[in-house]
């Protein structure tokens, strides 16, 4: 992750903590195992000290042998960690400088070990990490924790307190027709609605052995203001810009009381408007020869399903898409279950809403294998367009897919400004584990040693400094980035 050869040019960062541990093993950095293993993963630096200029310098640790020994000792007490998420290879000794130091590399735990807490306390003893240093989780963030870490996803729950009846029957038809299109000859189609609901898991048995809705139903196929009575942050929204209006020319609300506001129908209801409105290549005709199978709309549909399969319901934000004239943006409440890196490169998924996902799978929406966000990267390779990207924010956590819509003015595919952002979360990482193994960087320097072009390079600097993430120092040809370590100093 670094360079400890040149430790002198690094600083502490939402990834990176030192500690002097000369009077032993320090008890906060049981704070800090905490915090990284609840976010993003980092490294502890133990015979580190951090000088008044923030620079990183060894010390000269007496018995780091002793440390680590007590170190393994305490990380496999579950009074002082609930969890140990490390393995032999992530604890070692090093000789930096004439001086041995010992290096921790705390992983981001998996889902069923988070939250990871200390002192047998998981209100009290349960952190996270920003740029900021370490801070005790939320309630909110500890909730949402759990909820991920049950095996069952979150939409399996079932409502024994609602009835049946407060699912649509018109949502529920308009389901059973699409799948009529998708997947003629399903042996669910023959079904009446009671059976074909038991069958997608819309509906279980309760202990009174009547039938109630799961989370799964009531969000597909129940009526904004019952959803809203389990799921109180419940929300969806679709707006359209044009070029330099800050208010919505078109606005669909799960708010709205003309139509249903459940997932079913805010999908359809979405997905109809884009096929009226991207700019399709082939133009309309295309469209109309295949309507909804464009590849263009197919991969739109993609991204749109991943969204609403993903979104943590129980979560403040809520579903937007929003549509401008060079920006398609989709964004949901919580954070990915898995790296982005894997999602963007396929092969694994890991829906927070599992049900859901498979009845998206029924109408030919969504991918559980997760091929399907590769194959959104593919489609717009495809036809020449922008690079879509990824991008996760934290506290609030979510989560925002951006799709470019055409080239950019000077007609080569790179990013498109006007949008939260325009580049892969893997691109951005890319630069975050650059400044971290270095320290400060050129946006030159930057654009050679990660094969990006400056003008791809500078704007991913850019969002990346807007989120506080990257600060700016010095200006003209003497300009350089670092990861932002302390937030009082200011940016140029």
């Amino acid at each position: 992750m670094i360079d400890l050869s040149k430790l002198d040019r690094y600083r502490e960062n939402n990834r990176i903590e030192a500690k002097r541990a000369l009077g032993g093993l320090p008890h906060s950095i049981w704070e800090t195992y905490s915090a990284f293993a609840n976010t993003l993963g980092g490294i502890i630096l133990l015979g580190v000290e951090e000088y008044p200029d923030k620079t990183l310098h060894t010390v000269d640790l007496p018995d780091p042998e002793e440390l680590v020994r007590e170190f393994w000792a305490m990380v496999n007490d579950p009074q002082v960690a609930s969890v140990n998420v490390l393995s032999e290879q992530n604890v070692r000794i090093e000789n930096v400088s004439g001086h041995r130091i010992v290096v921790i590399d705390v992983p981001r735990a998996h889902r069923l070990d988070r939250p990871v807490y200390v002192n047998g306390n998981p209100t009290a003893g349960a952190y996270r990490r920003t740029g900021e240093g370490d801070y005790h989780c939320t309630e909110e963030e500890l909730r949402s924790m759990y909820r991920d870490a049950a095996r069952k996803s979150q939409d399996m729950r079932l409502l024994e307190g609602l009835s049946c009846s407060v699912l649509s029957p018109a949502s529920l038809q308009s389901f059973r027709r699409k799948m009529d299109v998708t997947r003629p000859g399903h042996v669910m189609e023959a079904e009446d609605d009671e059976a074909f609901l038991l069958s997608l898991g819309a509906v279980g048995r309760g202990k009174d052995d009547a039938l109630h809705p799961t989370a799964a139903g009531l969000l597909m196929f129940g009526s904004g203001p019952v959803i809203r009575e389990i799921f109180p942050r419940y929300s969806l929204c679709y707006r359209e810009f044009e070029k330099g209006s800050a208010e919505p020319q078109f606005l669909l609300s799960s708010s709205d009381a003309d139509w249903s506001g459940n997932v079913c129908d805010f999908f359809a209801r979405v997905l109809q408007r884009l096929t009226e409105i991207l700019p399709l290549p082939g133009g309309k005709k295309a469209a109309d020869a295949l309507p909804g199978l464009h590849p263009v709309l197919r991969a739109a549909g993609e991204a749109l399903t991943n969204c609403l399969v993903n979104a943590d319901y129980y979560r403040e934000g809520g579903v937007n898409v929003e549509k401008r004239p060079r920006l398609l943006t989709i964004s949901n409440p919580g954070q990915f279950r898995i790296r982005v890196a894997q999602a963007r490169s396929g092969g694994l998924s890991d829906p927070r809403n599992g049900t859901m996902m498979k009845m998206f799978n029924l109408i030919s929406a969504g991918e559980s294998t997760g091929s399907g966000i590769p194959n959104i990267f593919y489609v717009w390779k495809q036809q020449g367009w922008a690079e879509p990207s990824i991008t996760q924010a934290l506290a609030p956590d979510v989560i925002t897919v951006s799709l470019p819509l055409g080239r950019t003015r000077s007609g080569a595919a790179g990013p498109v400004r006007g949008g939260s952002s325009a580049e892969t979360e893997a691109k951005r990482q890319m630069i975050v584990d650059y400044l971290t193994e270095h320290v400060t960087a050129s946006s030159a320097q930057l654009s050679q040693a990660l094969g990006l072009s400056l003008r791809r390079t500078r704007e991913l600097l850019r969002t990346l400094r807007e989120e506080d993430v990257v600060a700016v120092w010095g200006g003209g040809k003497y300009r350089s980035y670092s990861l932002r370590s302390d937030p009082l100093r200011k940016n140029v």
